[in-house]
């Protein structure tokens, strides 16, 4: 992205980040069929697979993104994070199918569309073709939302790589398991803005897998960063372009794996959050 001289320099500390409770649990469509317990190491070697597999596909498929090791290394050497501050702005005032959008124009705003937009861009409505094209249609440049989704159905659609995942062809859930993708959002900071465009990064964990009895794919979490090239546009804030790397990745509890029927559970009771600075 251009406009270096423009960006406005963010000189303080990492920000925290607020939540805002969703109005409805966006994972109720999933069927919560009640599995056994899983061996937390039964299949690791598949899961890391898995999910690197993911990630490649998801950055091939953006081919305007890319999976980088240095989000940040485009990004003005002198932009940092600014504080949390509460704008009065609801982050959220027009929700378009459930996906979030209507944000206000600032370096706020812009903050809290990246945190919302990873959610679907990297959820499971992704691997549903009619949600999908409204997800991507709702949330990119319209110079680049139908490009995109060409190639993302591409992979989507891919009965290989659904098998590899451990979905059927048409991208459901096995019968007697659950299909977790959900992205958590931890914090987000500008690395550049201009009145039009933005740079944001959003450090999230991901769940991933399935869960179930006779799951070879058990839910994993993962943690990476997401750098978003935003463009105002339409009167709203959308996605033109991004990068994206591993971590940071905390150091991990000691604590027991749930069994599958608990995770199911939870992901059929807890709903998602609305992300806001």
């Amino acid at each position: 992205m251009s406009h270096d001289d423009d960006y406005v320099d963010y000189a303080s500390p990492e920000p925290g980040t607020r939540t805002r409770f969703a109005e409805g649990d966006n994972d109720g469509r999933y069927d919560t069929r009640r599995g056994g317990r899983v061996s937390p190491s039964r299949a690791m070697v598949t899961v890391v697979g898995v999910v690197v597999l993911l990630i490649a596909a998801i950055a091939f498929a953006n081919r305007g993104g890319n999976t980088d090791d240095d989000p940040e290394s485009t990004a003005n050497p002198d932009t940092k994070a600014q504080p949390t501050a509460p704008t009065g702005d609801t982050p959220v005032k027009t929700p378009v199918n459930g996906i979030p959008t209507g944000f206000p124009h600032s370096a706020e705003g812009a903050q809290s569309a990246a945190a919302n937009y990873t959610v679907p861009l990297a959820g499971a409505g992704m691997f549903d073709e009619d949600e999908r094209a409204d997800i991507v249609r709702a949330l990119y440049v319209p110079g680049v939302a139908e490009a995109r989704l060409s190639a993302l159905d591409e992979v989507y659609d891919d009965p290989a790589f659904l098998q590899r995942i451990g979905l059927e062809e048409d991208g459901t859930a096995p019968t007697g398991t659950t299909f977790v993708s959900r992205i958590n959002p931890v914090g987000a900071s500008v690395k550049a803005y201009t009145d039009d465009t933005a740079k944001i990064a959003v450090w999230y964990s991901a769940l991933f897998g399935l869960a179930g009895e006779d799951s070879e794919n058990p839910v994993t979490e993962s943690w990476y960063t997401t750098t978003y090239e935003l463009q105002w546009a339409d009167g709203d804030w959308k996605v033109s372009d991004y990068t994206q790397k591993d971590g940071p990745v905390p150091v991990g509890r000691d604590q027991t794996a749930s069994s599958a029927e608990d995770m199911a559970e939870a992901i059929e009771e807890f709903g998602g959050f609305t992300y806001a600075r």
